[in-house]
């Protein structure tokens, strides 16, 4: 996730960054890779995405770029599938659990503090693909995100973006659900105002040169407490794949 910028490693935007969210995250950094911890639900689903996006870019000998990565989870997996991987977040805890997890497992990762606007002002057109997954909702301008994102990979390259859905459902089970009655997450994780319809991000993407080729839901079923994609139901989570215009 992406948090206050605290020195010039970081780049020169600080525009884009909710100080509350950084909090949450710093905070629960160091149990990250707790596969029974706060993060659980990350742990569960990083199968599922890590798929869908090897199936569509075919991950390995790429440079992927990993906005938001957090801890790693996403980051390393996709290592572990060949690709050359940078992870980039603006939280220096997570960032620190995510060096020394991959160090310790013997993973080449290059993880840097920068935020995304910064970092495509460094690489535009660098990466043959690009992730941003469960960290749209967590910052005060998206669009400002996925236009970074298009402008980091190169024309044909793959970008992936996941999100929450801004629906009455998405609210009963992301928060209601997930965070007071199944406790799978801490209370506070989500802001419902923050969610973003999947009208917005496609209109976004396109925006920004990006053709959006196809979206899926990922569902919960809290009586098998197993996740699935459906790509009938993005009602509640959901992932966008897109790839950039060609000049």
């Amino acid at each position: 996730m992406q948090a206050t910028p605290q020195d010039s490693t970081a780049g020169h935007y600080q525009g884009n960054v909710d100080a509350g969210e950084v909090a949450k995250f710093e905070a629960l950094a160091s149990r990250w890779w707790d596969p029974q911890g706060e993060f659980k639900p990350l742990h569960e689903i990083n199968p599922l995405r890590l798929d869908f996006i090897d199936a569509r870019a075919g991950l390995a000998g790429k440079k992927v770029l990993d906005v938001g990565c957090g801890g790693g989870i996403l980051s390393e997996s996709m290592a572990n599938r060949g690709a050359k991987v940078t992870g980039i977040d603006l939280g220096e805890a997570p960032l620190a659990v995510a060096r020394l997890h991959a160090e310790e497992r013997g993973v080449e990762i290059d993880y840097q503090h920068i935020s995304v606007e910064a970092m495509a002002a460094q690489k535009p057109g660098f990466y043959d693909a690009v992730t941003c997954m469960e960290m749209l909702e967590h910052v005060p301008d998206p669009a400002s995100v996925i236009r970074a994102c298009s402008a980091l990979v190169r024309p044909g390259g793959f970008v992936f973006f996941s999100t929450l859905n801004r629906t009455a459902k998405s609210y009963a089970f992301a928060i209601l659900g997930a965070e007071y009655v199944l406790r799978l997450l801490p209370r506070g994780t989500h802001n419902y105002a923050k969610f973003i319809r999947p009208s917005e991000m496609a209109a976004w993407s396109r925006d920004s040169g990006l053709e959006v080729r196809e979206q899926t839901g990922l569902t919960y079923n809290p009586l098998t407490r197993h996740y699935r994609l459906v790509s009938h139901d993005v009602s509640v989570n959901y992932m966008m794949y897109c790839r950039k215009v060609s000049d």
